[in-house]
């Protein structure tokens, strides 16, 4: 299972960097081809540094590892439901952002649901 643990917490961390310099590429100026909302570019470019962290925590102790995963994944939850409604209400979200958020949301669904099954295999392997 460490294998597992291991593979799931260096994509998680991965994902961050790949997330940090997506943000910071536009942040300095360049332009993605779309009306760029500004609040979420800045959220998730934070949130890079937010799975690196998980995915470092992840390495270390599978149990917590899975709580910052679904941390992260109900906050980004919150956030695409949020621009999904200001998208819906004429406001200045591009669909981009609205693709771009929904999968970020179903791979920290995926990243918990892979570390609460390894965490669930853990249990029964420590149990006499």
């Amino acid at each position: 299972m460490r294998i597992v643990q291991a593979v799931l917490a260096l994509a998680a961390a991965l994902f961050g960097i790949a997330t940090i310099i997506a943000g910071v590429r536009v942040l300095i100026g360049f332009h993605p081809g779309y009306t760029v909302f500004w609040p979420l570019l800045i959220y998730n470019t934070a949130m890079g540094v937010a799975y690196i962290t998980a995915g470092v925590i992840a390495w270390r102790n599978i149990e917590r590892g899975k709580y910052a995963a679904v941390a992260i994944f109900v906050l980004n939850l919150f956030v695409l439901g949020t621009i999904f409604y200001r998208y819906m209400a004429g406001s200045s979200v591009a669909i981009e952002s609205l693709r771009a958020m929904t999968f970020r949301t179903v791979i920290w669904l995926l990243l918990f649901l892979g570390f609460a099954w390894v965490d669930s295999r853990n249990v029964v392997l420590r149990k006499p």
